[in-house]
C-alpha cells in the first residue's frame, strides 16, 4: 500500500511542479502597476513580488495537497472494499444542484472526505445540511473524515455547526486524530504513518 500512495504522491508532486513553474513563468510577463499601493502601504517592490509568487504557490499547492491527501484515504478504503466508490444522490431539499457527490460509499456508509475545512462562510453550513439531508434520505449513512481540524475561531464554529448536522442525522463526524484512527480501523491501512515514512524519506533525500 505504500508503494502505491507514493506513486500516487509522486504524481501530484510533478503535476504541482509543472504548475507553480508554469504560473511563475506567466508571471514575469504581468502587469506589476499595482505594486505602488504596497509601496504605499510600507511592502517594498522586491518584497511584494514574492509574496505574489508565493500567494499563487500556495494556492496550487492547498489544492494539490488536499486532493492528494483525499485522493490517499479513497485509495485506503478501496483496497480493503474493492467495491467501495464515488456515487451521486439526488437532491431531495432543493433544485440545485440536482445531485450531490458521494466521495466514498461503503456499504451503506457515506464517506465526505476533507483533508481540512477552513471556511468561514455561513452559508456553507446551509449547503451542507441540504447535502446531508440528500444523502440520508438515500439510505446512506452520512459520515464526515477531516483530517486537519480549522485553527481560526469563525471556521471552528462552522465545523461545531455541521458536526451536529451529521449528528442530528445519525451521521457521524471525524477529525484531527479521530480521523486518522477511523481510517486505520476501517481499512487496516495506517495512513498518517505511511505518509509521515514518505516525508522522512523525501527530507533525507532533500527533496
Amino acid at each position: 500500500m505504500k508503494d502505491r500512495i507514493k506513486k500516487l504522491a509522486d504524481a501530484y508532486a510533478a503535476e504541482l511542479k509543472r504548475n507553480i513553474d508554469a504560473r511563475v513563468v506567466e508571471m514575469e510577463q504581468d502587469d506589476r502597476s499595482h505594486v505602488l499601493i504596497y509601496q504605499v502601504l510600507g511592502i517594498s517592490e522586491k518584497e511584494g513580488k514574492l509574496i505574489d509568487v508565493y500567494q499563487n504557490k500556495g494556492r496550487f499547492l492547498y489544492k494539490y495537497a488536499g486532493s492528494f491527501l483525499e485522493e490517499a484515504a479513497k485509495l485506503c478504503f478501496k483496497e480493503r472494499f474493492p467495491e467501495s466508490g464515488s456515487v451521486r444522490v439526488p437532491n431531495t431539499h432543493g433544485k440545485k444542484p440536482k445531485l450531490f457527490g458521494v466521495d466514498c460509499l461503503v456499504g451503506e456508509d457515506a464517506l465526505e472526505i476533507k483533508w481540512r475545512d477552513a471556511t468561514t462562510d455561513g452559508d456553507h453550513i446551509t449547503k451542507e445540511h441540504t447535502r446531508i439531508q440528500a444523502v440520508s434520505d438515500a439510505g446512506y449513512i452520512p459520515i464526515r473524515v477531516m483530517f486537519y481540524y480549522p485553527n481560526r475561531e469563525q471556521a471552528i464554529k462552522i465545523q461545531k455547526a455541521l458536526e451536529a448536522l451529521y449528528k442530528s442525522v445519525e451521521g457521524q463526524y471525524y477529525y484531527g486524530d479521530a480521523a486518522w484512527d477511523y481510517v486505520k480501523a476501517r481499512t487496516g491501512v495506517d495512513l498518517l504513518n505511511i505518509l509521515r515514512e514518505l516525508a522522512k524519506e523525501r527530507t533525507l533525500n532533500g527533496q
